[in-house]
């Protein structure tokens, strides 16, 4: 979460989904504002957690460019949206049946 707000990402949320789905265990879901900040997030996500745990993504979907990307590491999705795919994708609501652990504005 920390990586993710020192690139001034914004309205981060990680969400339980361990009693919902096995598809992930957790989802971290975050806005950035521009589609230069959604590659500075996305970089530096991926660097840290390279440089830190020694794994890379076993799959990266979507791009900045589009407003949404997707880094699955298996146990841990992160979501990085623009405001506006956010808002339709919606996935808090999608999966509201999971907890959410933490919000940071």
């Amino acid at each position: 979460m920390d990586i993710i707000s020192d690139v001034k990402g914004e309205d981060i949320v990680l969400l339980d989904l361990r009693e919902v789905t096995p598809i992930a265990d957790f989802f971290v879901i975050c806005t950035g504002n521009s589609e230069r900040q959604l590659k500075a997030i996305v970089e530096k996500i991926s660097e840290t957690i390279r440089e830190e745990h020694r794994i890379k993504p076993y799959q990266v979907e979507g791009n900045a460019t589009g407003g949404w990307v997707l880094l699955d590491y298996g146990t841990v999705v992160i979501h990085a949206f623009a405001e506006v795919q956010r808002d339709y994708y919606d996935l808090e609501e999608l999966w509201s049946a999971g907890k959410t652990l933490l919000r940071m504005q």
